[in-house]
């Protein structure tokens, strides 16, 4: 057995691509439009032949999608996660939980979905700004 995809569902679909593959880092593998259903679903993953994101972007669906309780965060593993952290927070996102351990932090992607970071093999040494950022919402 192979794991292949989790599914989002997406309100803006060019919101959610910056923030995916302009801000995250992840590439676009492919992408279906159904005009019968009205629907797009896009593929994206870290490389081709890994497992994928798939955002579900019903056209013409403008409320909020609630958040279940059944759904944690989706996990990425950074190389470095001090200056991914940084690129985030200059690319005007939020830092939830920063990386004040040098291991692990949160984000949350236009959608309200969590999103992990995890440093690569052993934790990092703490820098500013994160070592004194206070968490912020949740995560």
């Amino acid at each position: 057995m192979k794991f292949l995809h989790s599914m989002i569902r997406v309100l803006d679909l060019e919101k959610s691509l910056d923030f995916y593959v302009n801000k995250l880092g992840l590439k676009e593998i492919r992408r279906n439009d159904y005009p019968q259903g009205e629907f797009t679903l896009v593929y994206l993953a870290t490389e081709k032949g890994e497992p994928e994101v798939e955002l579900t972007h019903n056209w013409g669906e403008t409320e909020s999608y609630s958040s279940g309780r059944n759904f944690g965060h989706l996990a990425f593993r950074v190389d470095n996660i001090n200056e991914k952290c940084l690129e985030l927070m200059n690319a005007g996102v939020t830092i939830l939980r920063p990386p004040r351990d040098g291991y692990m932090a949160f984000i949350k992607c236009p959608d309200g979905i969590s999103i992990e970071l995890l440093q690569a093999g052993e934790p990092m040494a703490p820098v500013e700004p994160f070592a004194s950022m206070e968490n912020t919402g949740s995560w």
